[in-house]
């Protein structure tokens, strides 16, 4: 077909459109189109089903409604390109630029042709996507269920409410990507990036995840039965993981901690998790006073209003950890990464040593926090009186209203740290250049 001869045919289907005089329905069932230019054009409800498409230009074209099935749209250009409900199952879109196209609800599942040039000859092609560039794309409510997405870019794609259920998406970017509500059953999200999409209450069963990056990422609500989570990063990830997921010693140590503390050590033991793996774990409001945690990982836990009093989490990581109300008194944190870690209206002051008389002797025991990493962690209205915070890295943590007063902040790093409001101890006389 030459260029004159497809306006023609764009001409008389835009009249079709319209219902004027002369209009046509574009019916491009396998023509050989390769190469031409539909930019800008309006072929909404046009029939391309089994088309060359390769390497064609619909920037800006309106294809709402198209029938696509089977197309081959390798490398085609179809930036700003209007999608919507398009019929694309079983299309190849191998290495096709769509920056901000819209596909919502879009079907783009493996599909059967017919070729009418070969009777009886039918084809399931799934849907080739491979390497797409697809940035800032609406694919909300799209059917892409099996469809091949490896080492596309989604990047900020709105993929909320999709079927995407055995998908391969494998090397993909897809970071700052909405997932919300999708469908991502058995997925391959291999060595994808991830970092800050939001994948809040979508289904991810049986998903692979290896290599995977999910730093700062929103799982929360997320269904991850059955996912291998161990070498995937999920360093500041907000999702969470109810003590009935984890191991069955898990679970019976935190049960027989729980008896300890209620019957004032008569019944159950004191917790040894001693390096264990608690991350994303959610503990809100447990008592695990008195228990060995040193080394544990709690990275990214929910530990609101837990109560750690006397409890050892020295060398623990607790990287952008919920500790909001939780009571740290006397605990020991030497050593431990609190990195971007909430402590709003924590309570990590000092506990009174009493006697073998169940009476006070006048001294305390502080919080240790010596040497810890507390970067840009939030204590805003914290307690940390009396708290040994000497060698701790406060770098940009928010102390707003927080108390210090005779806490030991002697080498303590509190550089662009936020202190409006804060109780500082009164410093001694050879740190006069202290602040």
């Amino acid at each position: 077909m030459t260029p004159h001869e497809l306006i023609a045919v764009i001409d008389k289907h835009e009249r079709w459109l319209k219902r004027q005089m002369g209009g046509t329905r574009a019916m491009l069932a396998l023509a050989d189109l390769q190469g031409h230019n539909f930019s800008g054009a309006n072929l909404q409800n046009c029939k391309m089903s089994g088309a060359n498409l390769i390497e064609c230009d619909f920037t800006g074209a309106n294809l709402t409604a198209s029938d696509m099935f089977a197309a081959r749209l390798n490398r085609a250009i179809m930036i700003n390109c209007n999608l919507t409900n398009a019929d694309l199952r079983g299309a190849h879109l191998r290495g096709a630029r769509m920056k901000c196209a819209i596909l919502r609800g879009a079907d783009l599942r493996g599909g059967a042709l017919l070729d009418r040039r070969n009777p009886g000859s039918v084809k399931m092609e799934p849907s080739d996507l491979r390497g797409a560039e697809m940035e800032d794309a609406t694919l909300a409510n799209a059917n892409l269920a099996g469809a091949d997405l490896s080492e596309c870019s989604l990047v900020g794609a709105d993929c909320s409410g999709a079927q995407m259920a055995g998908c391969n998406l494998a090397r993909s970017a897809l970071k700052n990507a909405n997932f919300t509500g999708s469908d991502l059953r058995g997925v391959n999200l291999s060595g994808s990036n991830l970092a800050g999409a939001r994948l809040r209450d979508c289904n991810l069963a049986g998903a692979m995840l290896t290599g995977a990056n999910l730093r700062n990422a929103d799982l929360q609500g997320a269904n991850l039965e059955g996912v291998d989570l161990s070498s995937v990063d999920m360093l500041g990830a907000n999702f969470s993981r109810s003590a009935e997921s984890f191991s069955a010693t898990i679970q019976r140590i935190l049960t027989a901690h729980q008896q300890w503390i209620t019957s004032n050590g008569d019944k159950g033991e004191r917790a040894d998790l001693e390096g264990q793996d608690l991350s994303h774990i959610d503990l809100a409001g447990a008592n695990l006073g008195g228990a060995n945690l040193k080394g544990v990982n709690f990275s990214g836990a929910k530990l609101r209003d837990v109560m750690f009093v006397m409890a050892d989490l020295s060398a623990a990581s607790l990287q952008f950890t919920d500790l909001t109300g939780a009571t740290l008194d006397g605990a020991n944190l030497r050593g431990s990464n609190l990195t971007g870690a909430k402590l709003d209206s924590a309570k990590i002051g000092s506990v009174e040593i009493k006697g073998p008389n169940g009476r006070g002797t006048g001294r305390k025991w502080p919080a240790n926090l010596s040497n810890t990493i507390l970067i840009q962690a939030s204590l805003t209205r914290a307690m940390l009186r009396g708290a040994n915070l000497s060698g701790a890295d406060l770098s940009g943590a928010d102390l707003t209203g927080a108390n210090l007063l005779e806490a030991n902040i002697r080498g303590a790093k509190l550089t662009d740290a936020i202190t409006t409001g804060a109780s500082l101890p009164i410093p001694e006389e050879e740190d006069d250049d202290f602040l």
